[in-house]
């Protein structure tokens, strides 16, 4: 009896501890998900994994847990979690997509194209998935053979680093390492201090912008006019020393403008583009100081975050904002515009095919000067983890961009990228007598080994060009027709300036001392026992009188003529040298100059071209082959 009514006791114990332990774990929920909605997302995670170790809610908790580490761009624990989530029943279909998008990161392709699939098959956007796909056959890649070095910069912390951006000689940067006079306020999404702007001098040392920029919370990046009299920054919603929140408590971004007024930043406006209800921020400026670019989640876009740009008036004030389009925004997230010298458009998005994450593109635009493509910059500059906020400097060839892919996730570093263009292999190709060019040369360009690489023809201007690599030798000749070929010649592309655009490699063909294939000559005929210039003939001789003036003017050449066997050797001596000066009298009637032909020969039968000589039974063209005129280089200076 006493067993029996301990074990009661310990039933109606264990019944009234039930509901307790239930209302904990549920207060435990609340917690995880308020620290979610607040952006604390490694409290967050901590709360969630409590939540599966207690077994409540375990699904709810595993898709909690895995956006946590998705929105901590760490793929790797992103990915533990996510494995779990897409076995569940009843899966919302983005989870599969970033699924898809966390494996991809981690380079196991064949295992996210299975995931984008199952992400379509479940009914997921039919964009998203083309977006995936796009990544497997690469051809959203930046492949115009540009290709960039890397390394990061000296001034990188321990902490975040990124937005590195240049005005006159000096660098800005965005950094939460520790300084002083700095808030003690943590921001909750990454434990960190919050973002502040600095300012690197000529010594390299980094210090914070003191002219009022800085605040408790988040600001930068930045962008400044090109004539300095402005600046434009992303902030909290902070000014006056009071924090703007929307009705559900949430404080977004602004971009605020600051004024350069004697040697500090003073004047800081808040801006029309601005709402309490959505971010603004990530300014960027056009090359000529008169667009502002920004990145949004106002009301009306096409994605998460959308791009777009507002006119700047003579008196600040703003035109109509608008969207970017399709082209650039998509439904996921478009951020960090930049705008460069030449007025393309840089930025950073998860929502374009790539390697995973963020990664940055730039756009491609038509003839009419609209965007009509954007194209993803590619390795090294992308990698598999958040690659964003790039800044190209005046000059075109290097800048600046940040990245996690680091040890850390956590912590973003600043990266200086030197871009190395494609190398163009160019030359001319030209007469060494008149200097003019050579059109439709042939060259061949092998390698060190003599293999033929390609097979180049020159342009009408004797131009040619072909792309080639760098730390290679090679070797290349050419040659025409109407000239002797040149002598190979051999060159390498070791030790160019990373900046070298070109390698020039130029000809001087030699012309063949043979009038009738420099002037493309038909063979000048006479008829039988005449000597008189036929209109077939006068066509060939016209085509002389051009290469003897405009091509060659200090050419001097003799004409030998020849007769058939028919007759006498005395006749055709005779007829041969009324041949020779018929010709000559008919090239000087044109023009040329007397003294540009020494000599009128005949020749009679002596230099038969075939065997129809005396008593040889030939065919009238035959006999005709060898009335002839010939034209014999002299002299070609």
């Amino acid at each position: 009896m006493m067993m029996k009514s301990n074990n009661a006791l310990s039933c109606l114990i264990l019944f009234l501890l039930i509901p307790g332990a239930l209302l904990a774990q549920y207060g435990t929920q609340k917690k995880a998900d308020a620290l979610f909605n607040k952006f604390a997302f490694i409290e967050a995670a901590e709360t969630y994994k409590e939540l599966i170790e207690n077994d409540y809610n375990r699904d709810y908790a595993t898709r909690k847990l895995a956006d946590c580490y998705f929105l901590l761009r760490d793929p790797e624990k992103a990915a533990t979690y996510y494995a779990r989530v897409v076995e569940q029943e009843g899966t919302p279909p983005e989870y599969y997509y970033n699924y898809a998008l966390v494996l991809r990161a981690l380079g196991r392709h064949d295992e996210a194209m299975t995931w984008a699939k199952t992400y379509k098959k479940m009914g997921g956007e039919g964009r998203l998935y083309r977006d995936l796909k796009r990544d497997e056959t690469s051809e959203n890649l930046f492949e115009n053979g540009v290709k960039y070095e890397i390394n990061p910069v000296s001034f990188n912390s321990s902490y975040s680093d990124f937005g590195a951006y240049e005005f006159k000689g000096e660098l800005y940067f965005v950094s939460s390492r520790p300084h002083t006079n700095q808030s003690e306020k943590v921001y909750k999404w990454n434990e960190q201090p919050f973002l502040d702007i600095f300012k690197r001098d000529a010594r390299g040392i980094a210090t914070p912008l003191k002219e009022g920029i800085n605040s408790k919370y988040h600001e930068g990046p930045l962008a400044i006019t090109p004539d300095g009299k402005y600046m434009y920054f992303s902030r909290n919603n902070y000014k006056d020393n009071k924090i703007g929140k929307d009705d559900k408590g949430v404080n977004h971004l602004k971009i605020y403008r600051a004024e350069w007024v004697e040697d500090s930043w003073k004047r800081i406006t808040d801006l029309s583009i601005n709402g309490k209800d959505y971010s603004v921020s990530h300014p960027a400026l056009s090359a000529d100081g008169k667009t502002l670019y920004f990145a949004s989640d106002m009301p009306g876009g096409i994605g998460k975050s959308d791009l777009y740009k507002a006119e700047i008036r003579a008196d600040g004030s703003f035109g109509e904002i608008k969207n970017l389009g399709d082209k650039v925004n998509t439904s996921e997230d478009e951020l960090f515009p930049f705008i460069n010298g030449e007025n393309k458009l840089f930025f950073s998005s998860d929502g374009h095919g790539g390697y995973g994450m963020l990664d940055i593109f730039a756009t491609v635009t038509g003839e009419d000067g609209a965007i009509d493509q954007v194209v993803n910059l590619g390795e090294p500059v992308n990698s598999n983890m958040d690659d964003f906020s790039f800044y190209m400097s005046d000059n075109g060839f290097d800048g600046y961009f940040s990245s996690n892919r680091g040890a850390d996730p956590f912590n973003d570093d600043i990266y200086y990228f030197e871009k190395i263009p494609p190398l163009m292999l160019r030359g001319l190709v030209k007469d060494s007598i008149n200097h003019k060019p050579i059109a439709n040369a042939k060259l061949s360009l092998k390698d060190k080994d003599g293999l033929e690489i390609a097979y180049l023809e020159t342009d009408a201007h004797g131009r040619y060009e072909i792309n080639i690599d760098r730390e290679k030798s090679y070797r290349i000749s050419a040659g025409h027709p109407k000239y002797q070929e040149a002598a190979e010649k051999l060159f390498d592309t070791y030790n160019l300036s990373k900046r070298a655009t070109e390698v020039i490699v130029n000809f001087q063909l030699v012309p063949v001392r043979d009038i009738s294939v420099l002037a493309n000559l038909n063979t000048i005929h006479f008829d039988f026992d005449k000597y008189d210039i036929r209109p077939d003939a006068a066509k060939e001789l016209d085509k002389i009188v051009n290469l003897l003036t405009n091509e060659y003017p200090d050419m001097v050449m003799k004409i030998e003529a020849h007769t058939d066997s028919r007759g006498s050797f005395s006749y055709n001596d005779k007829l041969s040298i009324d041949r020779a000066n018929a010709t000559a009298e008919y090239l000087i009637s044109k023009g040329l100059e007397k003294e540009r032909i020494i000599a009128s020969r005949g020749f009679g039968e002596k230099k038969l071209t075939n065997g129809c000589a005396d008593g040889v039974n030939c065919e009238e063209v035959q006999h005709e082959a060898n009335r002839r005129t010939e034209f014999i280089v002299q002299r070609m200076k």
